[in-house]
């Protein structure tokens, strides 16, 4: 099974050089984070530093975590072209507290959460390094729409989406996919498992976002293609903001 540090150069040519302001999805994920200027974020699985410049551009002091040095690497060298005072850490999103020392205001993970093979001692890291009140935002491929057995089909009455083997938990690959699904998987959960570990973890959901794909999505996106409208009609991403218990 590959890797992200397999993939790390073709991933970063395939993400290109847009801002996060173009992305399609990630403006949903910062109406739910809101002002960040003066706090402390660790982006998680931040890759080659995308969502991290972009909050730093916002003035927020930021750390990224990532377990593939090979993007970390990347990330490193446009910290050293353009610095922005991030800090990046070859850590274990599941295991965070031996390198990343001290509380977060938030904690952000830009669609990755999915790609972790455990869930729930991920979700208890987010908690054990966000202070009492701290946020954490995330958004990963919808769990309802993507699983192992998800694509399309004819129909007399046009195209549309099918989606099978729901409640089969565990990773997947799909050869159709010409994003990281098609290259490293993903690892499907159901929402309710979703849900229930971000409560075991002490996160309570506050609200959820269900972003509706556009003609501006490129045709090579992993989650949603312009020229396929069907992946329009029903959300590609969720994103999920919950914040920490003051008493915890």
């Amino acid at each position: 099974m590959q890797t992200y540090d397999d993939i790390a150069e073709w991933y970063d040519q395939w993400i290109g050089t847009h801002s996060m302001r173009e992305d399609p999805f990630f403006p949903s994920v910062e109406a739910l984070i809101g002002q960040v200027e003066g706090t402390r974020i660790c982006d998680l699985g931040c890759g080659q530093g995308r969502v991290a410049r972009h909050l730093a551009d916002q003035g927020a002091h930021v750390v990224g975590v990532d377990l593939s040095s090979k993007l970390l690497a990347i990330a490193r060298r446009h910290e050293e072209h353009n610095p922005l005072g991030i800090e990046y850490v070859d850590a274990d999103a599941r295991a965070l507290d031996a390198k990343v020392l001290g509380l977060f205001d938030g904690v952000v993970c830009f669609m990755a959460l999915m790609d972790i093979p455990d869930l729930a001692p991920t979700l208890h890291s987010v908690a054990r390094i966000l202070r009492p009140g701290g946020w954490f935002v995330f958004a990963i491929l919808h769990p309802c729409f993507h699983t192992s057995q998800s694509g399309e089909m004819e129909t007399p009455e046009g195209v549309v989406r099918t989606i099978g083997r729901y409640f089969v938990e565990g990773h997947w690959r799909s050869d159709t996919r010409p994003g990281p699904p098609g290259k490293v998987g993903s690892y499907h959960r159901t929402l309710s498992t979703y849900i229930n570990s971000l409560t075991e973890a002490g996160l309570q959901v506050e609200r959820l976002s269900e972003p509706i794909g556009t003609s501006a999505v490129a045709t090579s996106s992993s989650v949603s293609r312009a020229d396929r409208p069907v992946w329009q009609e029903v959300p590609s991403i969720l994103v999920v903001s919950c914040r920490k218990g003051d008493n915890l």
